[in-house]
């Protein structure tokens, strides 16, 4: 039981009041603005703002073999309250790998050149509406995979002049550097990151576990990892396991499904899906089932059909039809809980799924009147106001809505821009329905009376509050 005092207690039950959303009518495609350019194999990242950047892909196709496709360096902007996409400036990187929120809220894109001869970061800057360049790879000169880390580092795969390689992309930093990993023998160089678990390893196709802590990787042995040498759909559930969907083999597209789980490194085979499919999306919903959407089709066309995996009975069932057919599109949930679903091959156009249940994003409360935070110290229950600043290294307690019951994905929280690291968030005592969650102060953060405090939860942001720091 941790200690508050009454005052706390009773701003809280004033801000708390009637805050719980109620779900809405659900469970169909509704239309939306176009993309400015069709795209398909494209980056779809949701900003703590709650507007959806869309970058990179491929556009237009030409007749050929191999074909030719042309790669836009052009970035748009989706507005959830206007339902409409406009033009977010152009990129220097192309051929992108990675697009991934930081925890200061820019975005890190990993890519290469058109020429795939050199190896970038480059990070779009929400706030000036703006790319730069914030790295060039020090050993690579072509880029097959990366993937964003839990202690906010990434991890970049490719090729050499001369063999293959792997460096890591430090955001405080700015830099690349080689990254030092046991790479099995014989392992070679092509391998994808399936998911970075809940415990901060990350899971490949190889198969194999790579631990960034330990700076180590193991074969995952045994098990119908065979299977899944073709491009499945990869979805962390939130009970940490891993929700593999679908993928294409010699034979064609496939319905499979599997589980990982990371405490016994195995996988077992859960309930097919509905139909065979590939270049699907995999989207974890706010009420943690998961929508699989689209895909390719044996005549080259792209399919219409979505369903939904529930991962208490380990059933799919049929979630209804888009409105337009698509394949190698994305899917981003919305702060609102829906789901937009954009671009794909031969199409700009865009839609929403409404889930049968909407919650929305996770609210951080704040005094009435102002944005100081109900956030307290750990230890005296008085708030961390710019009367009591909280110092580096002690521990601060708030409370929370909209996690999942019983979910073991951790909430992420950035001080002044800073990663924090969660020490426990469960449900909040004597408050049913509400959540709190428990961080330590990091160091390096600038002191001052209104440093910014945000919460983001299966890649949705809170509202912003504030803390004195000293």
């Amino acid at each position: 039981m941790h200690r508050r005092d009454q005052r706390l207690q009773n701003i809280f039950l004033v801000l708390a009041c009637g805050s719980i959303a109620a779900g809405q009518s659900a469970g169909m495609f509704t239309a939306t603005g176009s993309m400015i350019t069709p795209r398909f194999g494209h980056m779809s990242i949701l900003l703590p703002d709650g507007k959806v950047l869309i970058a990179g892909g491929q556009t237009t196709c030409f007749a050929g073999e191999p074909v030719p496709c042309a790669t836009p360096r052009s970035a748009e902007l989706y507005n959830p309250a206007t339902g409409t996409f406009s033009t977010a400036g152009s990129m220097t990187t192309a051929n992108l790998v990675l697009g991934a929120v930081l925890p200061d809220g820019r975005v890190l894109f990993a890519g290469s050149n058109l020429t795939h001869t050199q190896v970038m970061a480059e990070i779009y800057d929400p706030a000036a509406g703006t790319f730069t360049v914030a790295g060039v790879s020090q050993t690579l000169i072509d880029i097959y995979s990366a993937a964003l880390l839990r202690d906010g580092r990434a991890l970049l795969n490719g090729r050499t002049s001369s063999s293959f390689g792997a460096e890591f992309y430090d955001p405080v930093t700015a830099t690349l550097a080689p990254a030092v990993i046991n790479w099995p023998p014989g392992m070679g160089g092509i391998w994808y990151p399936l998911a970075v678990l809940v415990d901060g390893r990350v899971l490949f196709d190889t198969p194999g576990l790579y631990d960034p802590a330990a700076g180590t990787f193991n074969l995952v042995s045994g098990g119908p990892f065979q299977h899944l040498n073709d491009d499945p759909a990869s979805t962390v559930l939130i009970n940490g396991q891993v929700l593999l969907t679908g993928g294409n083999t010699d034979g064609g597209n496939v319905n499979w499904a599997w589980l990982f789980d990371p405490a016994a490194a195995t996988l077992s085979a859960t309930g097919n899906m509905t139909m065979p499919r590939d270049g699907h999306t995999s989207t974890l919903l706010s009420d943690g089932t998961v929508l699989i959407a689209g895909s390719s089709l044996v005549d080259g066309n792209a399919d219409v059909t979505a369903e939904l995996y529930d991962p208490g009975s380990s059933k799919f069932d049929f979630a209804g039809n888009m409105i337009t057919p698509r394949y190698l599109h994305t899917a981003t949930l919305l702060p609102d809980g829906t789901v937009l679903l954009a671009g794909g091959l031969e199409t700009s156009t865009a839609e929403i799924y409404h889930p049968a249940v909407l919650v929305p994003s996770p609210v951080l409360y704040s005094l009435p009147g102002g944005t100081q935070g109900a956030v307290w110290h750990n230890t005296t229950g008085q708030l961390a106001s710019p009367s009591s600043p909280a110092v580096a290294g002690e521990v601060l307690a708030m409370y929370t809505n909209n996690l999942i019951e019983g979910g073991v994905i951790p909430p992420q929280v950035v001080i002044g821009g800073h990663l924090a690291e969660v020490l426990y968030f469960g449900a909040a005592p004597g408050y049913p329905g509400y959540y709190q969650v428990n961080f330590l102060v990091p160091d390096g953060l600038p002191p001052g009376p209104a440093v910014p405090v945000r919460l983001t939860y299966i890649g949705r942001s809170s509202n912003t509050v504030t803390v004195g720091v000293q």
